[in-house]
């Protein structure tokens, strides 16, 4: 094989919008798990894009690349889980399950799906040094004689249809748009690429606090809440981008809040308590790996304003920035209703774009 495992995968580094002046090729960012798959003579390698084995846990994409994908390919891409409603990035997470029963029987029930968007190798020959856009004819080859659930992602070199896919792909649960430059070579573990999201903000209520790390000196994360139609306060996520002087100065803006804060708490019984809500901020789970989830209640009288991309159900899909207090804001002026609404899109669509 050409190019054999581990690999680190090329990465991308954010911007704010597409590219308009440059050789680029295009193509949607999927929201899955990032794999690299090297298909050796007799069996096939799963890597995920930190370099462990991923192969336990999709034994359907494992079976499938053995009887699709010719000895000697190296394909980078990712693993999605398409359903009627779009991408299910929580149905992905239900794969990673320590139990190998559990896992066939997600696999038969709720099956994963690959989408290829880069070609390391092929046969004996590394593409490694190839310029992108000899990498995508290659691929695009390669996929003439490829069906689902292996599928080649679209691509386009207008940014003008970039921006279009930018919009519309996110109904169905799309992550953003990937530029890469037309002549750059694949450079493992680079941030070689750019990624365009959408930016969107939110005022939040802050309803308790982590401690950080380093001790009970400063605060390590917020935690977020969204009062719903009912008129109940929802946890929707938690934002910790803050500077070591921020942290410890939080604390002291914080210790008024804190008094009496659990009496009438809108979430006092998950305080110190190890419920099973996937509400509650304390929650295990198997993605926690034992941290410590404890948390501060505060009174609810502090409002945020917060920086996201798109949300995953009722919950931010990636932890919020934090833009600035919002002190002109009431907590109960924090509604699910001023986020913005995407509209559905087809999967199978974007499939065909």
């Amino acid at each position: 094989m050409a190019v054999s495992p581990p690999i680190e995968p090329m990465l991308a580094k954010i911007a704010e919008h597409v590219p308009q002046d440059g050789a680029f090729l295009f193509e949607p960012k999927w929201d899955g798990f990032r794999a690299i798959v090297f298909r050796g003579p007799d069996d096939v390698y799963i890597q995920s894009r930190d370099l462990r084995p991923l192969d336990r846990y999709f034994p359907d994409l494992h079976a499938v690349f053995l009887k699709q994908l010719p000895s000697g390919v190296v394909v980078d891409g990712e693993i999605v889980m398409p359903t009627a409603q779009g991408l299910d990035f929580g149905g992905l997470q239900m794969r990673l399950h320590p139990a190998a029963s559990r896992v066939e029987k997600l696999a038969k029930a709720t099956p994963a799906a690959f989408v290829a968007f880069d070609l390391l190798a092929i046969g004996r020959k590394s593409l490694l040094d190839a310029p992108q856009q000899e990498r995508r004819l290659q691929l695009e080859k390669l996929f003439k004689k490829i069906r689902r659930p292996l599928h080649l992602t679209p691509m386009t070199r207008d940014p003008k249809l970039a921006v279009d896919w930018l919009q519309r792909f996110e109904g169905a649960g799309l992550d953003g748009v990937i530029a890469k430059p037309a002549g750059a070579s694949y450079q493992p573990g680079k941030r070689a690429m750019f990624k365009i999201k959408h930016v969107r903000s939110a005022d939040c209520v802050v309803a308790g606090f982590r401690w950080h790390k380093s001790g009970k000196d400063a605060v390590g994360s917020l935690l977020l809440g969204l009062y719903d139609d009912e008129g109940t306060l929802q946890h929707v996520g938690v934002t910790s981008a803050f500077t070591m002087v921020m942290r410890q100065q939080l604390v002291k803006e914080f210790a008024p809040l804190r008094k009496n804060a659990p009496r009438d708490h809108p979430w006092r019984e998950w305080a110190g308590a190890a419920a099973e809500s996937s509400r509650m901020p304390g929650g295990q789970s198997r993605w926690s790996a034992g941290k410590d989830l404890s948390w501060e209640p505060l009174r609810i009288e502090r409002v945020c304003e917060v920086k996201y991309d798109h949300m995953e159900g009722d919950r931010f899909r990636h932890p919020p920035v934090f833009l600035r207090w919002r002190p002109d804001k009431q907590p109960r002026d924090c509604r699910y209703d001023q986020l913005e609404v995407t509209p559905a899109y087809e999967l199978q669509k974007v499939f065909g774009a």
